[in-house]
C-alpha cells in the first residue's frame, strides 16, 4: 500500500499527485474516520494558505467531508497553528489545513489535527489512508438533512486566533521589528499580531495572492532578511515559512538565529521562572549538538525524539515535557500551544527580550554551537540513497572518523521534499568543511554519473 502521509501531513505537487479525486476521497476518509465521535453531527475546522491550488484542493476537501456527513468550519487563510486552535476553541472533533508549509509553490498538502488540537498519530493516519486505498465500498450514500454541511468563520477567525495570541502578552512598545512573511499565511495575521502587541512593524514579502510563496523568501531562506535589514542595528528581523508553523530571526548585528537558539533561549528562561517541566527540552538528531553539552550545563536535560514536530509533540506528551523543537525553527510551548507556533515563539522572544532588557545576540550566548555544516541536494529519484553502496560505504567511513574525534555525519533523504541532506559535525570548522565537502562532491558525482547514464 502507497504512504499518503509523511512526517507532517501528505504533501505532494498539486493537482498532478495531490488531485481533487484524492483530497475528496481524504475528506471522504476522514469522515468516516470520525464517525465515532461524541457529537451526533462531527465537525471539522479547515484552513488553507493562499497558494494557487489551495482554493482548489479545499473545495475537493470540503466535498469529501460533507458527502459522508461531517459538517465544516471554514476560517479562510490562516497559519496552522491557528486552525490547531480554533479546533479547540470551536470544539470540533478535528482540523485539517490544506498547505505544503515551505514547500515550494506548485506543492500543497495536507495537515490533520485531532479534537485537542494535536497532530494526528501516524496510526489515524494508517486508518485513513486505509479508508481511501478502499475506495467508495464501505462509505455511506447520505441523502437529505444528512449530508454535511459548510459554515464560513474566516470572518472572525484571525480575531479570535489574535486574541488568543495576545494573552499574558505585555506591551512591546519599542521594538522595531522586520517580518518576512513569506508571501504565505503569516502576513494574515503576523504583522497585525506584532502590532497589537506593541511592536514597530515593517512587513516585507507579505503579498498573499500566493502566486509568490516561499520564492526566495521565508525561513527557509532568511538570507533576505539579512539583505533587506542591511546594517541597520536598530532592529531585528523575523521569518517565518509558507503556513508560518516556523521561526527564523536575524539579530542586530545580522547573524541569523536559528531553532536551536530559540530553544536555548526559551529553556533557560523557562527554567529560570520554573517553568520548564522536569528541567527537559525535546530535540531532534537534526539539532547541534551543542545545545545538549550547554544545557546540561544549566541543569537541563535533553532528550531527542524522532525527526519532526509530531514526533517532538509525542514525546513531549508522554513524558510531561513542557517545551520542544526543531532547529528549522518548530517550537512547541505546551503551556500556550498544542503545536509549533511561529508567531507565538515570535511574541515569546520578544516578550523575553522587554522583560529582560537584553538585545537578541547577547540571548542567544547562552549556549555553544558545535562547528555544523547543512547542505540539501535537490534527487529526482526518492531511491537514490538505497542504491548508492559507494556512497553508504563513504558515509560509514567519514561517520566513524567523525565519532572519534567527537562529531557526526547524518546523510538523510527528507521524508517531504526530494532532498538528500548532509548534516556534518565535527571538532572545528576546518573537518566539518572537509568532510562535507566530500560528501557532497560524491554525491553530486553520483547523480551526474546516473543522470548520463
Amino acid at each position: 500500500m502507497t504512504r499518503l502521509f509523511g512526517t507532517d501531513g501528505v504533501r505532494a505537487v498539486a493537482n498532478a499527485v495531490l488531485t481533487p479525486e484524492l483530497m475528496t476521497a481524504l475528506g471522504r476518509a476522514l469522515s468516516v474516520h470520525l464517525s465515532g465521535a461524541a457529537s451526533a453531527r462531527r465537525r471539522v475546522v479547515v484552513g488553507r494558505d493562499p497558494r494557487p491550488s489551495s482554493e482548489l484542493l479545499e473545495a475537493a476537501f470540503l466535498a469529501g467531508l460533507c458527502s459522508a456527513g461531517s459538517d465544516a468550519i471554514t476560517v479562510g487563510v490562516v497559519p496552522t497553528a491557528a486552525v490547531a486552535y480554533l479546533t479547540t476553541h470551536f470544539g470540533a472533533a478535528a482540523g485539517a489545513v490544506i498547505t505544503a508549509s515551505h514547500n515550494p509553490l506548485e506543492d500543497n498538502g495536507l495537515k490533520l489535527f485531532d479534537h485537542a488540537g494535536h497532530k494526528y498519530s501516524e496510526a489515524d493516519e494508517i486508518l485513513i489512508e486505509g479508508l481511501v486505498h478502499a475506495g467508495t465500498t464501505p462509505w455511506p450514500t447520505l441523502r437529505g438533512r444528512a449530508v454535511g454541511r459548510i459554515r464560513n468563520h474566516s470572518h472572525i477567525a484571525s480575531e479570535i486566533y489574535i486574541s488568543h495570541l495576545m494573552a499574558e502578552m505585555p506591551d512591546l512598545d519599542g521594538v522595531v521589528l522586520t517580518v518576512d512573511c513569506a508571501n504565505g499565511a503569516s502576513a494574515t495575521i503576523a504583522p497585525a499580531a506584532y502590532r497589537q502587541a506593541g511592536a514597530t512593524v515593517i512587513e516585507i514579502a507579505g503579498d498573499t495572492s500566493g502566486n509568490k510563496i516561499n520564492c526566495g523568501v521565508g525561513a527557509t531562506n532568511p538570507e533576505y532578511l539579512q539583505q533587506a535589514l542591511g546594517n541597520d542595528l536598530s532592529s531585528i528581523g523575523f521569518a517565518h515559512d509558507g503556513d508560518a508553523d516556523r521561526l527564523l530571526a536575524v539579530d542586530e548585528l545580522g547573524r541569523i538565529v536559528d531553532g536551536a537558539d530559540l530553544l536555548a533561549i526559551f529553556a533557560v528562561d523557562a527554567q529560570q521562572r520554573g517553568q520548564l517541566n522536569h528541567d527537559a527540552l525535546v530535540t531532534t538528531p537534526m539539532t547541534n549538538s551543542g545545545l545538549g553539552t550547554s544545557l546540561a550545563n544549566r541543569g537541563i536535560k535533553v532528550v531527542e525524539s524522532s525527526i519532526g514536530d509530531r514526533a517532538v509533540l509525542r514525546t513531549m506528551l508522554a513524558n510531561g515535557y513542557s517545551l520542544g523543537g526543531e532547529q528549522n525553527g518548530h517550537v512547541i510551548s505546551l503551556a500556550r500551544a498544542t503545536t509549533g507556533d511561529g508567531i507565538l515563539s515570535g511574541l515569546r522572544l520578544l516578550e523575553i527580550m522587554q522583560r529582560s532588557g537584553k538585545k537578541l545576540h547577547e540571548l542567544t550566548a547562552v549556549w555553544c554551537r558545535q562547528p555544523q555544516r547543512i547542505v540539501n541536494i535537490p534527487v529526482q529519484d526518492r531511491q537514490f540513497l538505497e542504491r548508492s553502496r559507494g556512497l553508504k560505504q563513504l558515509v560509514t567511513e567519514e561517520r566513524e572518523r567523525l565519532v572519534d574525534m567527537g562529531g557526526r555525519l547524518i546523510v538523510r533523504l527528507s521524508t517531504i521534499e526530494n532532498i538528500v541532506r548532509v548534516v556534518c559535525e565535527g571538532p572545528d570548522d576546518d573537518t566539518a568543511d572537509s568532510v562535507t565537502t566530500r560528501v557532497v562532491a560524491d554525491i553530486y558525482s553520483r547523480l551526474e554519473n546516473e543522470a548520463q547514464g
